[in-house]
């Protein structure tokens, strides 16, 4: 792959499939309220348009480019439903029409510094190539399976009809798949979590959600792998001479980097905040010391959950996004904000972390199909990639601009926005914070019995904030099909198993993109 990828065609071609990412993911986001992996789709649309006997679809013959086109078109369905139109719902929903220009403002701000700092801190010790990221193994494999055909092309259809049907039948196969990929500690106490959630009335009749349990945990898991983040900063620089010696995998990002990218990330969101509170109105709603407050938090709100979404999307392919921009509108509460400056707080955390996962998933895909080459051909790539993926985003900032307002008249806003601003409206009662402090307290110690590596506090919070016990039983089984194979055929299956598994997942996004379709049809 050359730098001529970018002629005036191939960018023309990728704002065009952009604009049909973002048309789907504002659609979905409101009459259905998810936001569909489009990601394959994309991948599949450029093998297809590969193989078209003309001179001008040629260079779609690269796998390169095919993931750069995927590359787009994920970032724009992620970015307009996401991060942008979710946020701009908050404030029509509570009757605030003159917060929704600056929420824009502020949550496409959000979202750009969300890319900025994945851009540098991916492939770190903090957020590695070599971790899962399990929707970018699924997109990654699909490509190489298009352009080397042979076994691995069987595997991976083997793995997508499978996905097709036990998705018709009602079973989480993307969770199913991610169980014979990621790291088993991870994945099984996320599974206990989704279990333990789904049949917590029928086991203890108890709702968890009515204690604020999850959310508890949640505080303390991840105050905890903030905690972790900072300690391995402080250790990576003697770890990385060791490890080059040892021939384990060199990150291509620094620890220098990471502190870059954080540290420059929060200065922007501090700014970004402080623009946030101005242009919203909220400077006359609150004292100085409140407007400080305000700017502070919101700037800690959106990194935390981006580093919080991102671990649980880099092990497990979900995030938990709703419920930690959910914990962070509650500690909002507890800080005495008042509603309109709650309304901006929350869109401006919900902005970060659908995104910084998603291009995490591209990454991967790009990661997996440079794989043994130099570090500084991996980073060439991944700067073609952050460029298809900023025109996705800008597609997505234009498209929801342009758009909302089609939507918002119809009454039709992602649902999850009546939550928000129905928990902003009926204020906190009773001892809220009493519960999230007492249940942060088990959720840390798990945490930290876990470890920065496994990660298992995080992910059971996120297994308690789904309710999907069915993915929980998908996890579960595919762990002990996993650990079955392994010891049956040994290390040499695990190959076929990551690309049959891979094809599960694909299969799994596949039926649920056209599904979901069908039904907003």
């Amino acid at each position: 792959m050359t730098a001529k990828t970018f002629d005036f065609p191939f960018i023309i071609f990728s704002i065009i499939i952009s604009i049909f990412g973002a048309i789907i993911g504002m659609q979905l986001i409101t009459s259905l309220g998810i936001t569909p992996n489009t990601s394959i789709i994309g991948a599949l649309i450029a093998m297809l348009i590969a193989r078209i006997p003309m001179k001008m679809f040629y260079k779609y013959r690269s796998i390169e480019n095919q993931n750069l086109i995927q590359t787009s078109i994920s970032a724009a369905t992620f970015g307009a439903a996401n991060s942008l139109l979710i946020p701009l719902g908050i404030p029509f929903v509570m009757g605030m029409p003159e917060l929704i220009i600056p929420m824009l403002i502020g949550s496409g701000l959000a979202l750009l510094i969300d890319v900025f700092i994945l851009y540098k801190v991916f492939d770190s010790k903090l957020f590695s190539s070599n971790e899962t990221w399990p929707p970018g193994v699924a997109t990654a494999e699909a490509l190489k399976a298009g352009d080397e055909g042979g076994s691995k092309a069987k595997f991976l259809s083997i793995g997508i009809l499978g996905g097709l049907v036990g998705s018709h039948f009602g079973i989480a196969m993307s969770a199913f798949g991610v169980a014979f990929i990621g790291n088993i500690w991870a994945l099984s106490m996320f599974g206990i979590g989704l279990l333990l959630r789904g049949y917590s009335v029928q086991l203890f009749g108890v709702d968890l959600n009515a204690y604020y349990i999850p959310h508890g945990m949640m505080i303390g898991a991840g105050s905890v792998a903030l905690l972790q983040f900072i300690f391995t900063l402080w250790k990576a620089k003697q770890e990385k001479a060791a490890d080059s010696q040892q021939g384990v995998h060199i990150n291509s990002r620094t620890d220098s980097d990471i502190k870059k990218g954080f540290g420059i990330g929060f200065v922007l969101y501090l700014l970004a905040a402080a623009l946030l509170a101005v242009i919203g109105g909220i400077v006359g709603e609150m004292t100085l010391l409140q407007t400080i407050m305000f700017v502070l938090f919101a700037a800690f709100a959106a990194l935390a959950s981006e580093i919080i979404v991102g671990i649980a999307a880099m092990h497990s392919g979900w995030f938990p996004a709703f419920a930690v921009t959910l914990i962070a509108l509650l500690i909002g509460m507890m800080l005495g904000f008042p509603p309109i400056a709650l309304a901006l707080l929350t869109g401006f955390t919900a902005a970060t972390g659908p995104a910084f996962a998603d291009l995490g998933y591209d990454f991967k895909s790009g990661a997996i199909l440079r794989k043994d080459q130099k570090t500084a051909m991996e980073l060439f790539g991944r700067r073609q990639q952050l460029k298809s993926s900023l025109i996705g985003f800008g597609v997505a900032i234009v498209m929801v601009a342009l758009f909302h307002d089609t939507f918002f008249s119809q009454d039709l806003v992602p649902p999850v926005d009546r939550v928000y601003a129905t928990t902003i409206e009926s204020g906190l009662t009773g001892n809220i914070g009493m519960l999230l402090l007492l249940w942060a307290i088990p959720g840390a110690i798990i945490q930290l019995i876990g470890g920065p590596k496994r990660q298992m506090g995080i992910l059971f919070a996120t297994g308690l904030l789904l309710v999907n016990p069915i993915a929980g039983w998908a996890v579960l089984a595919g762990i002990l099909i996993r650990f079955i194979i392994l010891k049956v055929k040994g290390q040499e299956a695990e190959n076929a198993m990551y690309t049959m598994a891979a094809g599960f997942i694909a299969g799994d996004a596949i039926y649920s993109f056209f599904t979901s379709l069908w039904k907003m049809k």
